[in-house]
Order: C-alpha cells, then structure tokens, then sequence
C-alpha cells in the first residue's frame, strides 16, 4: 500500500475547511465590485443591500410595526389609566398653585371645595377628550412619517464593516460549525477515494 494515500483524506479535508471559508467571506467581501479574469466578484451582502432594505421596511412596517397597533395601545382606556394620576396632579397643581401666581385676585374667590370641583370636572373632560387626541395624533403620525423609507434609507446606509461584525457576534459558531463540517465532508471524501483507489489496485 502506497502510504502517500494518507495524505488525501488530510489534503481533502483541508480543501473542505478552506471552500467553506471562502464561501463566508464572500457574503461580505469584496464590499465593491472587483474583476478577476474577466468574472465580477461582489460580496452577496453589500450586493444585494438594497434589496434586502426594501424587504426590511416593508416587512417592519407592515408587520412589525402597525400604526394601527399603535394608535389602539396609545389610545386604550386602561393605558389612560395608568397617566390619569399624573395628569390630575398637575391638574391640582395648576389650581393651588400656579393659577395663585397667575391670576392671584381670582384665586383668592376660590376655596378647596371650588378647586375640587374644577378639578372634577377637568378631569372628566380630559378623560373623554385624550382618546380622541391620542387617535388623530396616530393619524398624523402615520401620515408623516413614512416608516418604510426610513428603514430603508438607515439599512441601506449601513457600514458593511458594521453589518459583517453585527453578524460574527451573532452567528460566529454557527460560521465556525460550517467551516468544521467543510472540513469533515471533505475528509470523508477524501477517505473514500483513498478506499476506491486500493480496492481497484
């Protein structure tokens, strides 16, 4: 048996390692377009980086962000709620304190009973009134702000650089993994045409 055999299966393996290296970087790299004998070479990222901010914002603002989902949280009962106490202390404040400084002859008519009363009263009718507000201030919101341009300008704006480094943080073992089963497949390969050679000798 030629022992020089051996070697095929290391040599097959390292061959797998290093296409499936190259395979990675290629989705980053080159970040411009370069030409080699005469075949254009551009990573699939900054390639297809438009495209892929298109369907980002339309996706974002379709599905993940819904001026409707928005305009019923901002305008729910229970979220009123939950800023009515705030509201109503400020409402108190006004009438005790800032009104005295404001108009101080007026509130010198104006007991606690007379504040209680105004504040009552103000406070139903911020009640009634702020769903309403919150409503037409969704509706302006999603009238000026075009939140699929906006997704696509920032993705579309977006360092390479960033984008491959964002994406190593997140997926490194998962590249490394590909990188190590390259590697194995190409050592079964190599394994098997180590086998064919010697069974056919």
């Amino acid at each position: 048996m030629n022992y020089w055999l051996l070697i095929i299966p290391i040599i097959s393996a390292f061959i797998g390692w290093v296409t499936n290296w190259i395979a990675i970087k290629m989705l980053f790299h080159p970040r411009v377009p370069k030409k080699i004998l005469g075949i254009t070479f551009h990573g699939i990222f900054p390639k297809r980086q438009r495209q892929f901010a298109e369907k980002l914002g339309k996706l974002v603002s379709q599905e993940f962000l819904s001026f409707d989902d928005i305009e019923q949280k901002i305008s729910d009962p229970e979220n009123l709620k939950k800023v009515m106490p705030m509201i109503e202390q400020h409402v108190d404040d006004f009438l005790r304190v800032r009104m005295s400084d404001e108009m101080p002859v007026i509130s010198m008519f104006i007991g606690d009973k007379t504040i209680n009363k105004l504040k009552t009263a103000f406070m139903k009718e911020i009640e009634t009134l702020f769903p309403q507000v919150m409503k037409r201030f969704a509706g302006n919101l999603k009238t000026e702000l075009d939140l699929e341009h906006i997704v696509i300008q920032k993705v579309s704006n977006f360092s390479s650089d960033k984008l491959e480094e964002i994406l190593y943080q997140i997926m490194s073992k998962e590249f490394r993994f590909v990188e190590v089963i390259g590697a194995v497949i190409g050592f079964i390969i190599g394994v098997v045409q180590v086998l064919i050679t010697v069974l056919t000798t």
